[in-house]
């Protein structure tokens, strides 16, 4: 089945695209269930939102964001009543969506790069996330960075994501599939990398094309087996590197499947 063009720029690698021509989505493409009179409500965003500042978070460029995208269009029609739960969410292929205080914690960090420091209400350049899933954070990123690159290297779940973010029509998300261990050459410098997988450890790729003044914020593993999160700086004066909490994502893999 030949590749669908969509109505908001998605762009493939050259390999990518090569790939997959011929193949068929390995998760559900159906429409997603888009509203209903309880979870399309502004008033569950917003007390999700509140519970986000309850939590800690205090930054009102993400609490704005984390209330202007509906959680509800990213989850499948079977799990839509606890879209705006404070919990982790199967969206297929052994993936899931993270919890809205991860995102919302992760995110508040990224904006915290050095290239931030002098201007704290301000926006971040491009952005590098690495594991779209089903595109919610992709899509919540898109209100505090300028540019969105996004990567997966699920077809089925990259499909998906395409899908979820049609009705959006976001013209500064762009959608890839790939090796988000390679990161993505052609858009970098970051002024931030994003990841929603862990590996043993960050990969020297996601370094090499992030920008001066940049950051990135992901899971890794720690020396007990589990995974921490872990903020890399990039400064004049080299990287900088701190290791946060212990956190529990999906297992960052190579290639494309």
């Amino acid at each position: 089945m030949a590749t669908r063009r969509p109505s908001f720029p998605v762009r493939l690698t050259p390999a990518a695209s090569a790939a997959t021509r011929g193949q068929l989505p390995a998760a559900p493409t159906r429409p997603m269930v888009q509203t209903t009179p309880s979870m399309a409500s502004e008033a569950v965003r917003a007390r999700m939102v509140q519970r986000l500042a309850q939590q800690g978070v205090t930054d009102e460029r993400v609490l704005r964001a984390m209330g202007s995208v509906g959680r509800h269009l990213f989850v499948d029609s079977a799990l839509i009543n606890q879209a705006y739960e404070d919990t982790s969410l199967p969206i297929g292929l052994g993936q899931t969506i993270s919890k809205p205080s991860v995102v919302a914690r992760m995110i508040e960090l990224l904006l915290g790069a050095p290239a931030l420091a002098g201007n704290p209400a301000g926006r971040l350049g491009r952005v590098l996330e690495v594991g779209t899933g089903c595109a919610y954070q992709a899509a919540v990123l898109s209100h505090v960075a300028s540019e969105v690159y996004s990567i997966e290297r699920l077809r089925g779940l990259h499909e998906r994501a395409r899908a979820n973010l049609r009705p959006f029509r976001l013209t500064t998300v762009h959608l890839l599939l790939g090796d988000g261990m390679e990161g993505y050459p052609k858009g970098a410098p970051y002024a931030g990398i994003i990841a929603a997988a862990g590996g043993q450890s960050i990969p020297e790729t996601w370094v090499a094309q992030l920008a001066v003044g940049g950051r990135i914020v992901a899971p890794s593993q720690s020396a007990g087996g589990g995974q921490t999160l872990v903020v890399i700086d990039k400064t004049a004066r080299g990287v900088e590197r701190r290791i946060l909490e212990a956190v529990h994502f999906v297992p960052l893999k190579s290639g494309i499947a």
